[in-house]
């Protein structure tokens, strides 16, 4: 039976793949699919990227707009964090939690199951499978799982999950047992994934390229390299087709900037109140929502953050569009029922740190000079993923490019299930090994510009987009 296994690194970042740190991964994209031009969506943050990976849908159609977010028809006034026990209790009140459906959904619709286990936050794992008490499938986690009974079979069975530390690995290893002696032998799942924390939780700690993260990537790198031994030792290769990405790339931290206090000292008052504006803070970008129909507020707000020299760009809902100076929320896949009045990701450039890793930026939290990410710099937009296996070619590097969001298309069309649902990502074709020519489909690559007159200086930003059919990829943004 052919079956999907996808190994998730997250925040790890394409040079970061070579033979000194990562040899198994390294031999692993070798020997099959390189896609050299892959994108995560923005913002470049975890949840709203693993939210795309299942759904392969942008995040205005999925709904999960940032790590942290406001869902009004759960709670108008306050900005929550996407963790497993606020998901659950959305859930719990009837919201759905995504908009869309997710593989799982789609599996079991087909007689199909999907098999998530996650090591890094509670919100990413629950995200990968938040129906599993009533659709089927399962999502594992250190402090839970759905099923809620198979988090306590999985104690008794392989004992307690270790404490989290820094590097995860002793996490990462548990999993892997969990995978390689319970999941794939016995559930043998069309879909499994394994996600590992590291080089992010690292690079959040210690910064890119650190001794840290170092020493996080080469372990992460040796739990993959069991896994594919695991593989070929029970005769699964030739079966199992192999995708491996990561969530984000990633930034070195230049300055912390308070959205929310700098907002409250500007005068714009709290959600709730009249004029009143919720911030959700998410690394390399901030989510505004303004009071529904507020327009006036929505343009002060806008003039406002395009004065700030850590502005880079300002996206635009459908429900305040035409604000001078802001390019709209639809350009860079925001739109949706969800979608926050106003977005702002930060000013970056491509300087280099101390470890000679290109890509600097603001965040709204963690200290200079240690790694962030979220905001449309290219160095947190441009992120891996490789695959091999039957279903795919060998030996390429594919310049065409791809995204998160085209995942569950593409593992769908390997399983041969089509038509279940339109998806904003696209089957990458080009890389199958009954595609079209190395060359692949055309594709085209378009800046939009816009500025505003602030009585005193021009603000222009630029953001540029990559397009394959009807599917576009957020290359980069930034005040130019």
């Amino acid at each position: 039976m052919s079956s999907v296994l996808v190994f998730v690194f997250d925040g790890l970042q394409p040079a970061q793949v070579n033979t000194r740190l990562m040899p198994n991964l390294s031999a692993f994209a070798a020997n099959g699919v390189t896609f050299v031009n892959h994108h995560a969506v923005f913002p470049s943050v975890t949840r709203v990227n693993c939210s795309s990976m299942v759904t392969g849908m942008d995040p205005g159609g999925h709904g999960l707009a940032g790590n942290r977010l406001l869902i009004r028809e759960f709670d108008p006034y306050n900005a929550m964090g996407a963790m497993e026990p606020e998901l659950s209790k959305v859930a719990k009140a009837g919201v759905p939690v995504l908009l869309a459906p997710t593989l799982a959904e789609i599996l079991v619709r087909h007689g199909k199951e999907y098999v998530a286990i996650g090591v890094g936050t509670s919100g990413n794992a629950y995200l990968h499978n938040p129906t599993a008490e009533d659709s089927g499938g399962a999502t594992i986690h250190p402090t839970f799982a759905l099923p809620r009974d198979l988090h306590e079979s999985l104690i008794d069975r392989f004992g307690p999950w270790p404490e989290e530390k820094v590097p995860n690995t002793p996490r990462l290893a548990h999993a892997t047992r969990i995978m390689t002696e319970y999941v794939l032998p016995e559930r043998e799942p069309a879909v499994a994934l394994i996600w590992s924390s590291e080089p992010d939780k690292a690079q959040h700690a210690s910064g890119v390229g650190s001794s840290l993260s170092d020493t996080a990537i080469k372990e992460a790198d040796g739990q993959f390299g069991d896994v594919l031994r695991w593989l070929q030792e029970t005769g699964r290769t030739d079966e199992t087709d192999v995708i491996v990405a990561s969530d984000h790339g990633y930034s070195t931290i230049t300055g912390n900037v308070d959205v929310e206090a700098l907002m409250r000292d500007a005068g714009f008052r709290p959600g709730g109140e009249a004029g009143g504006v919720i911030v959700a803070q998410n690394g390399g970008a901030a989510l505004l929502y303004t009071p529904p129909g507020d327009l006036e507020t929505a343009r002060r707000l806008a003039s406002w953050l395009m004065g700030q020299p850590w502005c880079g760009t300002v996206t635009a809902s459908d429900a305040v569009g035409g604000i001078a100076g802001t390019l709209p929320a639809s350009l860079v896949g925001n739109q949706g029922p969800r979608a926050p009045e106003l977005t702002v990701s930060f000013a970056w450039d491509s300087a280099a740190n101390e470890a000679g890793y290109p890509g600097t930026a603001y965040a709204t939290y963690g200290e200079p000079g240690m790694g962030q990410h979220g905001s449309m710099s290219r160095h947190e937009m441009n992120n891996i993923l490789f695959a091999a296996g039957p279903g795919f070619k060998s030996n390429i590097r594919s310049q065409v490019p791809s995204g998160n969001l085209d995942l569950a298309p593409t593992i769908l069309r390997i399983l041969g299930i089509s038509g279940e649902t339109a998806m904003h990502g696209r089957v990458l074709e080009e890389a199958l090994s009954d595609g079209p020519g190395a060359d692949g489909p055309d594709w085209r690559t378009e800046s939009h510009q816009s500025e505003a007159d602030l009585g005193g200086e021009v603000y222009r930003q630029q953001i540029k987009i990559s397009s394959v059919g009807a599917t576009s990829y957020v290359d980069e943004g930034n005040r130019t």
